[in-house]
This record gives C-alpha cells, structure tokens and sequence, in this order.
C-alpha cells in the first residue's frame, strides 16, 4: 500500500566519499583504499547477480518440490521460519486483493469518484477528502470475516516453535484473530488494530471498537479532544512503514532457515526485497496463483536483488507451488502430518468465532483493549512437537 524510495546499491557496500582524509597523502591513500572497496564491492555484486566465480551456495533441499521443503522443515536444520503474506490468503475469507484485473479492489472503486484508485490511500487526498475512505472501510472493515487456512497453518507454525515472525502486507488484523500475538507479527503496511487522531499536538489512540461503532455509524471518525479526523494506523501511500519493518528485519532474514511467502505479487516495495535479505543457503517456497518475485537484472544493480530463481540453470532453493494459497498450506500440511490438526483448529476457532459474533457487543470506548483471544488447542506449546506432528530437536 504505501512506497518507499529505493536503497541505493551503496547501502550494500562502501560508496564514494566515505573517507576523510586530513592531509595530501593521507588522500591519495584514501582514494586508493576508496577505489579498492568500491571495486571489491562491484565484484561481490557482479558474482552476486551474474553468478559469476566461487563455488555455488550450499544447497540444503533433497528436491526442489513441496516434498522436499517438508522433508527440509522436519529435519533440525530448520528453526526458524519467516513468513511474508499479502492479500492473497485472505481471499477465500470474503476480502477482495488490490490488483486482480476485474476482482480487485482497485478494479471496483469507480463509485468513489476518484481522481485514480490509488487516491483511496493516498495520505494527501485522505487529509482533504476522507469520506472515501470510511465508506470503503465500512465494506471492508476487520471483525467481518474469519481467518482462512493459511492464517492457522502460521499458527500451527508457532505453536510447533517454528515461526519466527509473520511479516505481514494485511491491514484486516485477521494474523490477530487467528491467534498470532503482536510479537509475532511485522504489520508492513499496518493495522486496524489502532487509531491516532491526526492532530499534530493530540495524537490520541483509539482501539478498534471505538473505530468500528464511527464507521458504522457512516460518520467521519473525529477526535473527542481536539476535533480532528481520526485515522486508522494502516499505512497509507506517501507515509512511512512502521518502524519495528526496518529494525527487526535487520535480524530476522539473518536468522532465518525458510522463508515462506504466500499470496503476494511482491510489487511494492521495499517489502518485495525482503525476500532477497535470506542468507545465500536458506530455502525460499511460493505458495501463490502465479510465479512472482523472480530476478531481475536491473532491480539486482539497485540493490533489490538476488529474487526468486525457479526455473534457471542455476536455480538451487526456491520452489513455488501454484494455485489456491489455502489448497497450498492444505498440501503442505499434510506433507508434515498436521493434516487433522490443521483441520480440526480451523473448524474449532471458526465455531468459536461464530459463538462469538451471536453474543451482544461490549461497550467500547476509548483506549486499549486486547487482541481477540483464540481457543487453546489442547496440548499445544511454543516448543517443537516430535513425531508425525512436528520436528525433533
């Protein structure tokens, strides 16, 4: 949803004018150095996106199929996994993608009268025109839908001890309900789970009940302090991602043993380039409807690269499984043996959602109120189950 400006290739590596040199000599011998890390950067870069010199990277896949990523994340080789997820695992619960031609949200925003699609989350045309906005939030807003099977196959994920972070493109807080906790979470693109009024000296928060009573109510949330509008905490285009994206992601990609990324076309970046950030060994598996994510030479040059290699010569850890991402974690599932497991908590949070819903709403008010509670799988653990159910250590 929103942009950021592209890292430059320097942040890769040492640029030019990073010395300064206090005398004539102390210069020369600078430059010399300068010139000799820029090129031994330009080297690295070259070998990196040509795949020229050295000894290819280790490979840790027995194949490069879903089999051989569940034989991998069984094994102890595999601790840690990071989730990237976009829109495309919340389809299946009713919520629309941005960019299908036809079905997307961008492709259906024609009764808003907008200047361009994109306007909708666009911060400026937001601060003049909000109603826009709310009226398309009204439609879309969390609270309205249930979690689909990928949202509970990451939960399964960390309560095996597996996941290390769900990086998240989503703004429907359906990670939340579906039991992930904040700490789980990276919110790329933010969340509904908070307001802020937008005055520059208030800046007071509101939860998601306060939010949701003004939506409905098809009023323009505004501040009872000061009056302003009062926005929900997604990021909209021309704001920057939340910090907690760039500090943890620094981290998280050096640590990770499989990177899984599912229902994104990773056109919007920088989240796309995260997926470039894994060391040079860890295995990268696709679960979308269509190859996305893949190298491209130019985008390498500006520091956006290596991207997903299926099909090339030298492709050596990345496996893409095309189709339904729910049908995907299905089949991966079964492949680990949590099968029944994965079945049986869809079917009992889905009835616990429902129980839920018949119940009559809470006042809300302003300030924080806790994540929607999960129901408790029976002998469930942040440590790694054995046997057909998980991994040993």
């Amino acid at each position: 949803m929103a942009e950021q400006e592209a890292p430059g290739a320097a942040d890769a590596g040492p640029g030019p004018g990073s010395d300064s040199p206090d005398s004539d000599s102390d210069s020369d011998s600078g430059a010399g150095a300068s010139g000799e890390s820029e090129m031994e950067f330009l080297r690295t870069l070259l070998s990196r996106t040509l795949g020229l010199g050295g000894e290819g990277p280790e490979k840790v896949l027995e194949e490069l199929t879903l089999e051989g990523v569940s034989r991998f994340m069984l094994s102890d080789q595999c601790k840690n996994v990071v989730c990237m997820v976009g829109a495309g695992i919340s389809t299946s619960a009713g919520i629309p993608d941005f960019r299908s031609p036809g079905t997307g949200l961008y492709a259906n925003l024609a009764s808003y009268n907008l200047p361009y699609p994109e306007a909708i989350f666009d911060i400026r045309f937001f601060k003049k025109n909000p109603e826009p906005f709310f009226a398309l939030a009204k439609e879309l807003y969390p609270g309205q839908f249930k979690p689909t099977v990928c949202h509970y196959f990451m939960r399964l994920l960390k309560e095996k001890g597996l996941l290390l972070r769900c990086y998240t493109q989503n703004i429907d807080t359906l990670e939340r309900v579906a039991g992930l906790a904040a700490e789980d979470l990276v919110e790329a693109h933010g969340t509904f789970f908070t307001s802020h009024c937008l005055g520059t000296a208030c800046r007071k928060q509101y939860n998601l009940d306060w939010m949701k009573e003004k939506i409905f109510s098809s009023l323009v949330p505004k501040c009872d302090q000061c009056n302003n509008v009062v926005k929900p905490d997604i990021v909209f285009f021309g704001e920057s991602l939340p910090s907690r994206f760039f500090s943890l992601m620094q981290s998280d990609f050096q640590k990770v043993d499989l990177l899984l990324v599912m229902g994104t076309s990773l056109q919007v970046q920088p989240f796309a380039s995260l997926v470039s950030r894994v060391p040079a060994k860890t295995p990268r598996l696709l679960i979308n409807k269509e190859k996305t994510g893949q190298s491209d030479f130019c985008l390498s040059l500006l520091g956006y690269g290596p991207g997903l290699d299926f099909d090339s010569d030298k492709a050596y850890r990345d496996v893409a499984w095309l189709g339904d991402c729910d049908a995907g974690c299905a089949a991966l599932a079964e492949l680990l043996g949590w099968k029944t497991e994965l079945q049986e908590l869809v079917k009992r949070e889905h009835a616990a959602i429902d129980t839920k819903s018949q119940q009559p709403p809470r006042d809300s008010a302003a300030g924080s109120t806790p994540p929607p509670q999960p129901a408790q799988t029976p002998g469930s653990s942040s440590e790694k189950s054995s046997g057909a159910e998980g991994k040993k250590e």
